[in-house]
């Protein structure tokens, strides 16, 4: 294979361009009222996690397996992945009629599973994190010599998930500031290389977890940096090492790094829901949660949102606390004379604020004299932090006295 194919080139993007076309979904541009608003900028979102295996990373593989000779594809893939990546050589993989090995991190959540296997892919749980699944990976394809896919350390993968920054710049030519998530960096290295390739203007800015900085701290050192560890909701991420040979093209391409915590994925999850219907995991929602961190106004932004893969019960806990978070559910704990009447009292008085009530909690044995105090714990739904200041200076009002306490659902 020649050097020019090997390296980010504009020819090679273009090939990349045209190839992928043939695995992926349109994703056009949304325009998002509500960040927009919230931003002073008009921010549009690249809703990758649209695609038919619910992330972009089905274009890296695609055009990898595409760059092969066919010895290579007959050996059989072999790759790691926290889920999406896996997802994308097992389709590219089946569309090209070859056998997919893929070792996942036993943490990887259930949907990214079953729809790997679902497409054909012979599934292996292995570590805690994607490095030691990796690491098992390597493993394998030395000993059966099969052909190892590298998620994002790899510079044809990079080409074919540059192929997004092509997408975006066709459909608006004028943007200012692509926002794109990092975990590796194979991603953010191809949109990155090719939005600088197309108009050296365009800012790119790369998110990462708080987490698992690794990109961050390895750009701060000036060389690839191991974390010691990784922590984060963003399992899709959650990252040690980033790639060796794309780290040059970050420190050339990409202009910043933003960190988002925890918490502003929580938030911006149920922001995503509520606003434009849409699930995005909390990896795809680091473009997003990092809005609120640029210090700029009217400018046109877009935010790649990577993918969608989000388990069931993974939601359904950040919907939990994206609630608890935005003050729409908490819990308040008052201390009442243990006699007639009492539940009913406080329950009117917090009906008339509009609160609802959905858990109570009663504890007899919060005092030795129970004639004189019991506690009642109430978990209530309010309509945000106004209203819930609203319910407790009305309780304040009728000589409750309360007191938050932690919310448990």
């Amino acid at each position: 294979m020649s050097e020019e194919k090997k390296s980010l080139t504009l020819p090679a993007f273009e090939e990349a361009y045209e190839d992928v076309k043939k695995v992926t979904l349109e994703t056009k541009l949304i325009y998002s009222d509500y960040w927009s608003a919230a931003t002073g900028c008009k921010v549009y979102l690249k809703p990758e996690n649209l695609q038919r295996t619910g992330a972009y990373k089905v274009r890296g593989a695609y055009y990898k397996i595409s760059t092969m000779s066919e010895e290579e594809r007959d050996k059989g893939l072999i790759t790691a992945s926290a889920g999406n990546h896996a997802q994308g050589v097992a389709y590219a993989a089946k569309s090209y009629g070859v056998k997919a090995t893929i070792v996942m991190p036993t943490s990887t959540p259930l949907i990214k599973v079953n729809r790997t296997k679902a497409l054909g892919a012979e599934v292996i749980l292995h570590g805690d994190v994607y490095d030691e699944a990796c690491e098992h990976a390597l493993k394998l394809a030395d000993e059966h010599g099969y052909t190892f896919v590298h998620p994002f350390d790899d510079l044809d993968v990079a080409t074919g998930q540059g192929t997004i920054a092509m997408e975006i710049i066709k459909e608006l030519p004028t943007v200012d500031m692509i926002l794109v998530p990092i975990g590796g960096g194979g991603l953010a290295t191809g949109v990155g290389t090719l939005a600088k390739l197309l108009n050296p203007k365009i800012k790119v800015i790369g998110v990462e977890p708080a987490g698992a900085n690794c990109m961050q701290e390895s750009l701060k050192n000036g060389k690839v940096t191991t974390l010691p560890t990784v922590n984060t909701i963003a399992d899709g991420t959650a990252v040690k090492t980033p790639g060796e040979k794309i780290f040059p093209y970050i420190q050339q391409n990409i202009d910043d790094i933003i960190a988002v915590p925890d918490e502003d994925l929580v938030v911006s999850f149920l922001d995503m829901v509520e606003n434009h219907k849409m699930v995005v995991e909390n990896s795809g929602l680091l473009s997003v949660a990092a809005l609120k961190q640029l210090d700029v106004k009217n400018k046109r932004i877009v935010c790649v949102l990577s993918g969608g893969n989000m388990d069931i019960i993974t939601m359904s806990s950040v919907v939990q606390q994206g609630l608890i978070m935005r003050n729409r559910i908490f819990t308040v704990s008052v201390l009442l004379p243990d006699k007639p009447g009492q539940l009913a009292a406080v329950a009117d008085v917090i009906a008339k604020t509009g609160g609802n009530v959905i858990k109570l909690e009663h504890n007899q044995f919060v005092s030795i004299n129970r004639s004189a105090a019991v506690e009642l714990r109430i978990t209530l739904e309010a309509f945000g932090s106004e209203h819930k200041d609203q319910i407790l200076k009305t309780l304040e009002e009728h000589n409750y006295k309360p007191r938050i306490v932690r919310t448990i659902i």
